[in-house]
């Protein structure tokens, strides 16, 4: 019964931290403070009161549209909300129940960083472009968490930092850009330091897969050619995802998968 009630207040949490990753960004699109001033209306900048910024629930009861101009709301909003409340479960059951109040270090920065990749993942959806406000600041958070450990643990991610970004990096160069943008190189760095090895060697084949059926099935659509840019870094962050819930059981899969070929 514990267990239900903490992983319902922690969905909860993580829909009002998805709120709040809302407007980081939309302020960071238009240059804003995000510490500072109340939520408005993109549309007609009505300052919205606490009955209009319930996350999914008011969605749902102004049925998609502002309160006061009647314009719709993105529906970025309500599926930010929910991904990082199941984010936030996911990382509470696989990260904090095996080991309670043990891990709650661990549990909080992988909260924290989970954040930045939302707001990652949705600016370069978006932009196509990862924001240096985001990525350096998310990447000190790592560095700082992990120099808390011993520094044998810290050598195993730093390594994958380094080798997944100058990775990323040679395809920077090769390209002249083309293919993977600088902040790709930035993004590689910081999940290496997320995931560690093997794991990111998972995060990073997911990446590219995905990233290739996407990629194939927007050509086969005519939404895309193969001169089109495609934003990397949401099939980077996917990938990451996937290796941290999943790698122990997907390394596996992934070792043999290259030793059959």
């Amino acid at each position: 019964m514990l267990v239900l009630i903490f992983s319902l207040f922690i969905f909860c949490f993580g829909l009002v931290v998805g709120s709040f990753l809302n407007c980081v960004i939309y302020r960071l699109e238009t240059g804003e403070n995000f510490l500072r001033g109340r939520s408005l209306c993109p549309n007609c900048k009505h300052i919205l009161e606490w009955k209009d910024l319930i996350p999914i629930l008011s969605f749902i009861l102004l049925k998609g549209k502002c309160r006061y101009c009647g314009k719709k709301i993105s529906f970025q909003y309500p599926i930010v909300e929910f991904l990082t409340g199941f984010l936030f479960f996911l990382i509470s059951k696989f990260y904090f129940f095996p080991i309670i109040f043990q891990n709650s270090l661990t549990t909080i920065y992988l909260l924290l960083t989970t954040s930045f990749l939302i707001v990652i993942f949705f600016f370069d959806f978006k932009h196509y472009l990862i924001p240096d406000r985001v990525i350096y600041p998310a990447i000190l958070v790592s560095l700082t968490f992990l120099f808390l450990y011993p520094k044998s643990y810290i050598l195993n991610p730093l390594c994958s930092a380094f080798g997944a970004s100058l990775f990323f990096f040679f395809i920077y160069l090769i390209s002249k850009g083309k293919w993977m943008g600088f902040g790709d190189v930035k993004l590689a760095f910081l999940i290496g330091l997320f995931l560690g090895f093997p794991k990111i060697l998972v995060a990073l084949f997911f990446a590219f897969f995905i990233g290739a059926l996407i990629g194939i099935g927007l050509i086969l659509a005519k939404k895309k050619t193969l001169k089109s840019e495609v934003p990397f870094g949401p099939f980077l962050i996917t990938g990451a995802f996937l290796a941290l819930f999943f790698g122990e059981n997907l390394i596996p899969w992934y070792l043999n998968f290259f030793l059959l070929k």
